[in-house]
């Protein structure tokens, strides 16, 4: 089965949306180096790097409640069910606030109690300003969660790009409220407090124009349920495993190539990394602009479309991760090189075995989000934790045996153990078969065909069909 021309336009402007989302995420990694360390000093920066990472931890607070209401309201709406899915979006509401209210409230005390300066031995910012602005940035991560369920209102009713593009632009919003102060010369809690206020109006804005769009949507609990938020509560805790996976992958090798290893091994393996990474980051654009039609196509048992679609997904992934890996291998050691300044050896050797990693991780990936969209993804949760932390116990003893080589070798565990499980049961959900599957890779579609490019040539310029 062939997509229609409003699939087809979901799924290109999903693209573009989130290339505008990482764009805006380089933008202002970029310009944050740039501006802070113009008008801080390089101490007071490094400080300031070390309190905005402490916040971040608070996002595992509402564990996956907003991603698991987004893919129930996704699919009720493909059924006409807005009444279930408003239930999944005022129950999540509510769940979400109690849940960050707890979790602030839990900060707060411990804020107050513990000498958080002398913990992270900081001298260039006082014990008073790191914890005010550990409070205002984990005040904008706590509502940074309520938005993502915003989103989800507009991904329900296939508008996933639109609530994608507006919140890249409230967060270069966000960011430019904060440069203000800086600009300013003034200090690092003020900074925090503008941000925070950005985030505030951000999310009011957000949930008054989710309110305008999408009419039946509404704010209350009215339509709130406690068995709604029981039954997406084990998703929504298998959400966990995802994060703390990710964990191990990249934190736990890196300390198992530390111990094995030493410090100045971890420093190149970490950069070539974080090279082959690039084509990874590619990849998860694609996954995020088909997993909205995932939902959709699933909950409307249209299981020739989920087919069609899963199939296109693997397919333009696999195609991606080559062309951006082709590239990196040509250039990767060169760029690597300038990059660090000459500080870390390019080796063309590693950046391979890395890049090869990318390309398995690729297919599973994209694969697994007909199990995210579908919130079939529990034992994948379970899967992917147990292969991730079978990779780093692997990684210390098989970097200790062929060094570096066999660290980026050894990465390619967790990936075949992913690849082995997501496929058959993707398939399975697909109602597909691995040789129809493996056929389909090599399927170019007819719009891409040559053929097709020839004939439209030929119709715009007649004398060349002779």
């Amino acid at each position: 089965m062939s997509m229609d021309a409003g699939t087809k336009k979901r799924l290109i402007l999903g693209l573009i949306s989130n290339w505008i989302s990482k764009l805006a995420g380089s933008v202002i990694q970029f310009v944050q180096v740039f501006v802070f360390l113009k008008y801080w000093s390089e101490p007071l920066y490094g400080e300031w790097l070390i309190i905005n990472s402490i916040p971040s931890y608070l996002s595992f607070s509402n564990i996956g409640f907003g991603s698991v209401a987004g893919n129930e309201m996704t699919m009720a709406v493909a059924r006409d069910d807005r009444e279930s899915a408003l239930r999944a979006f005022q129950s999540c509401w509510w769940m979400i606030t109690v849940a960050l209210t707890v979790t602030g409230l839990v900060v707060g005390v411990l804020l107050y109690q513990l000498p958080v300066g002398r913990l992270f031995h900081l001298h260039e910012i006082s014990d008073s300003d790191t914890k005010w602005i550990i409070a205002y940035l984990g005040f904008s991560v706590l509502l940074g969660q309520l938005e993502q369920l915003l989103q989800s209102a507009y991904r329900c009713v296939r508008r996933y790009p639109y609530g994608s593009f507006v919140k890249s632009c409230m967060s270069l919003a966000a960011f430019a409220v904060m440069l203000v102060p800086v600009l300013r010369h003034q200090g690092p809690r003020t900074v925090a407090l503008w941000f925070a206020v950005a985030n505030v109006l951000g999310t009011v804005i957000l949930a008054l124009m989710v309110r305008h769009d999408i009419p039946w949507i509404s704010f209350g609990w009215k339509h709130a349920s406690f068995a709604e938020i029981k039954k997406m509560s084990l998703p929504a805790l298998a959400f966990m495993g995802f994060p703390m996976g990710n964990a191990l992958n990249l934190q736990g090798t890196l300390m198992a190539v530390s111990y094995a290893l030493g410090p100045v091994a971890v420093v190149v393996f970490s950069t070539a990394r974080t090279m082959s990474r690039v084509a990874l980051q590619m990849v998860q654009m694609i996954n995020s602009s088909f997993e909205p039609e995932f939902s959709k196509s699933y909950a409307q048992k249209d299981i020739a479309l989920v087919r069609t679609l899963h199939r296109r997904a693997c397919q333009m992934a696999i195609i991606l991760a080559l062309g951006v890996i082709a590239v990196m291998i040509l250039g990767g050691p060169w760029a690597l090189n300038h990059w660090t300044h000459g500080k870390v050896p390019p080796s063309r050797e590693l950046l391979s075995i890395l890049l090869l990693v990318v390309v398995f991780y690729a297919l599973w990936s994209t694969s697994s989000g007909v199990m995210y969209a579908t919130n079939q993804h529990q034992k994948l949760a379970a899967v992917y934790l147990g292969g991730t932390a079978a990779t780093v116990a692997l990684t210390y003893f098989v970097a200790q045996w062929y060094g570096l080589y066999g660290a980026a070798a050894s990465l390619l565990l967790s990936e075949l153990v992913m690849n082995f499980y997501v496929l058959p049961a993707t398939l399975r959900i697909a109602h597909d078969t691995f040789p129809a599957f493996l056929a389909s890779m090599f399927d170019v579609p007819p719009a891409l065909h040559p053929r097709t490019w020839l004939r439209k040539l030929s119709r715009s310029h007649p004398g060349l069909e002779s």
